[in-house]
């Protein structure tokens, strides 16, 4: 856990002179006053004589669908009690930025002065129509029961309790998790439940649903075992009274499989953990401080796997892993509750995710070299950017299969929805990754780098999803000792370039491409030990379609060698490097950025017709700008005249292309400034900017990067003579599943 002083926390709430988390921001231009009477009047009484006819239209033409009020009256703030409404705010405020960070969902936080049951019913129903859902936050027990129950009666939209149902939800998947690493059935285990409040009712309900058998359950509260002879019992805890002859949370843990502590701090004793059945799992989930800490516990039970609600211990279980995406499913097909089943949805979801390689972003995020399905991860990490890709449509999945859905919806375009909401890049990210899968998985792809835990993970990704047929080259004994370590469920194939008889057959062919450039055949054959050399003679050998690599090489290394055996592509003499760069909603090639210094008019010509041939495999309609410091021969000099010739070129080598230049960088991205001062020009708002060198483009596109956070899709290498290409040094897994998918795109386009 993040360590910070009091002050730090003030201020950062107090920060830059706007106190608070969140904000409200226009989400339509409204820069001019035919605008401002389209937001307002007269234009607004359009959408409200629809929605008068139709309230449905409310969801198409106001943010309904998209908003949630999150309302406490602050009797129950975070570990805090009661405090007040008022001060229930910060936390309110932080549960909506939560909600936007992780699913993109916006929210009111609504801080209610009424303590009478009756009277916040009635407040929250009248808010009602505003919003296409209700989080109910920080209400006591029992009256939030009250409160959810007949809210979920009264109201069409989903009502949800997060300190009871999130904490059941993300509790309930790390117990799948944990029985199944323990090799124990869920009808099979003794359950003690610690804590009788709100979040301990609903984790014993879902317990129970899941298939904890109802008599093997041991409730306790601040007296003790709910049993039959207690007396005084609310009917919300009477619901898990059982005979039994323990009095005592001694008493109660003397053969439990499993603990649920949603109590207070240091009640798990030593002993009592002790005293637990083989492999006993502990979810310690008060807060701020556990039942018992994690190293006690493990001091006298190692077998135990252990679950708490803070960060800095492995297993947290965090609410943020679900209210976020289970709101977003519910609101994306109008749901009108939240039911068990959708309930349930989460929690397979959640486990599911938790088997999954975990992204590199997500480690370097906890600062961790690894993170792997086991006893010390049970549950996904709260900053998993999958987790909204998973949880979503599994609620909004389970919504429609019973019922409650108002509007149906494709889960595998909504995927894609969803993805595209993570930001810059998703959506060519998709475009790339759905045009690799249309060649069937069938294309072999070459991994030189082959023993490098990051191109093992991304060789699973890229089998596992479809895009190609992974090909690992390397030492297999050790390939395969790092594939059992990764803990992934991966068969690879794998080639040693030290084979002999398959060395001895590249080398002899080898030495035929290149035996009047000064090779001997005895070279020939021992530089095949080289991966660089050895994965484009795969190519040509007919063994592979394409090769990746680059993560532990430099550029030259990979291209030199692979030029040498291919050549460059027909009809070009030059190699080009391009970066996509996503900049909001808008995509921009920047080329060339990795290969030519200093390239002359007729290698501009070359690089643009590449970068824009290769635009169109995109589906993007190419807009050709090639830059420089002067606007179509205002600053004549050789630098920008070189430009202007390379223009020439391509208008008379590529009539079919848009093209035009030279012109400064502003002038070629802002269409107003080709409007007003240049007319004539064949090209406004270009997406395809074509740099005068290396260094400009390197440059650019690393300050862009950097400052105007964009998001950088590359290097891919154009003009190659077969589909080789170059990852960057430390390339992260998505990365290198990104450029895998270039090449299979590569590969399918010489057919």
């Amino acid at each position: 856990m993040s360590k910070f002083t009091r002050e730090e926390a003030l201020e950062y709430h107090r920060l830059k002179g706007k106190p608070g988390k969140v904000a409200i921001v226009p989400t339509k231009p409204m820069d001019t006053a035919r605008q401002l009477s389209l937001a307002y009047s007269p234009g607004v009484a359009v959408p409200v004589l629809e929605i008068a006819k139709n309230p449905e239209d409310a969801y198409e033409y106001t943010s309904k669908g998209n908003l949630v009020a999150v309302v406490s009256n602050g009797t129950a703030i975070l570990g805090l009690g009661n405090l007040g409404p008022l001060a229930s705010k910060p936390v309110m405020e932080g549960k909506g930025v939560l909600f936007k960070k992780f699913a993109d969902v916006d929210v009111f936080d609504i801080e209610v002065d009424e303590l009478d049951v009756e009277e916040l019913i009635k407040v929250v129903a009248a808010i009602a129509p505003t919003f296409g859902g209700i989080n109910l936050e920080d209400i006591k027990a029992p009256e939030c029961f009250e409160v959810e129950t007949r809210l979920k009666a009264m109201l069409d939209i989903p009502v949800f309790h997060d300190d009871q149902h999130g904490t059941a939800i993300i509790s309930s998947a790390g117990l799948i998790n944990a029985l199944d690493i323990v090799g124990k059935k869920i009808g099979d285990i003794k359950v003690v439940v610690n804590g009788a409040g709100a979040s301990a009712i609903s984790c014993s309900k879902l317990a129970i649903r899941l298939g904890v058998k109802p008599e093997n359950l041991l409730m306790l509260d601040s007296r003790g075992v709910l049993h039959t002879e207690r007396e005084g019992l609310n009917k919300y805890k009477k619901e898990f009274v059982v005979e039994t002859d323990a009095r005592t949370l001694d008493d109660a843990m003397v053969g439990a499989d499993v603990f649920y502590g949603l109590s207070v701090a240091d009640v798990l004793t030593k002993d009592m953990v002790k005293s637990m059945a083989k492999d006993p799992i502990i979810f310690a989930m008060a807060n701020p401080d556990p039942e018992i800490k994690p190293e006690l516990a493990k001091e006298v039970r190692p077998d135990c796997i252990m679950a708490t609600g803070r960060s800095d211990y492995p297993n947290q279980v965090n609410n943020v892993l679900g209210f976020p995406f289970i709101f977003r499913g519910a609101l994306d097909v109008r749901a009108t509750s939240i039911n068990e089943e959708m309930k349930v949805a989460a929690v397979k979801a959640l486990a599911a995710l938790a088997r999954e390689d975990v992204p590199d972003s997500v480690l370097r995020a906890y600062g961790k070299e690894s993170m792997q399905f086991g006893r010390e991860y049970i549950i996904p990490a709260a900053m998993d950017p999958r987790v909204l890709l998973w949880e979503a449509p599994a609620i909004a999945q389970a919504a429609m299969d019973t019922g409650v859905a108002r509007r149906i919806i494709d889960i595998e375009e909504y995927r894609k929805e969803l993805a595209f909401r993570q930001g810059k890049g998703a959506r060519m990210h998709h475009l790339i990754m759905n045009k690799a899968k249309s060649s069937g998985g069938k294309k072999r792809i070459v991994f030189e780098e082959g023993e490098e835990s990051k191109i093992i993970r991304a060789a699973a990704r890229v089998k596992d999803e479809g895009i190609g047929h992974p090909i690992l080259l390397g030492n297999e004994a050790r390939i395969k000792a790092k594939v059992e370590e990764l803990a992934l469920d991966f068969e690879p194939e794998v080639i040693n370039p030290r084979d002999k008889e398959r060395r001895d057959k590249y080398g002899e062919a080898y030495y035929k491409l290149r035996q009047r450039k000064g090779m001997t055949l005895r070279y020939a054959k021992e530089i095949m030990r080289r991966s660089t050399v050895f994965a484009p003679m795969m190519i040509k050998m007919g063994e592979a379609d394409a090769v990746v690599s680059g993560l532990t090489y430099d550029y030259p290394d990979v291209i030199r060698p692979a030029l040498k055996i291919h050549h460059t592509a027909e009809g070009t003499d030059i190699v080009a490097g391009v970066y996509l760069m996503v900049v909001e909603n808008r995509v921009y090639l920047f080329t060339d950025a990795t290969v030519n210094i200093d390239p002359s008019a007729e290698n501009l010509a070359t690089i643009a017709t590449l970068a824009a041939d290769f635009a169109k495999q995109l589906e993007i309609e190419p807009r050709v700008a090639f830059l420089s410091f002067s606007n179509f021969g205002s600053t004549p000099h050789p630098h920008s005249n070189k430009v202007a010739k390379a223009v020439e070129l391509v208008k008379k080598n590529r009539p079919d292309l848009a093209v035009d230049g030279e012109m400064q960088a502003d002038t070629a991205v802002v269409a107003e400034i080709i409007d007003k001062r240049y007319p004539f020009s064949d090209v406004k708002d270009a997406n395809v900017l074509v740099f005068p060198s290396l260094d400009a483009a390197n440059i650019a596109y690393k300050l862009l990067a950097r400052l105007g956070k964009a998001k950088a899709i590359g290097p891919i290498l154009l003009g190659m003579g077969a589909p080789v290409h170059v990852l960057q040094t430390g390339d992260e897994v998505h990365g290198i599943v990104q450029i895998a998918a270039v090449a299979v795109m590569d590969a399918m386009s010489r057919e």
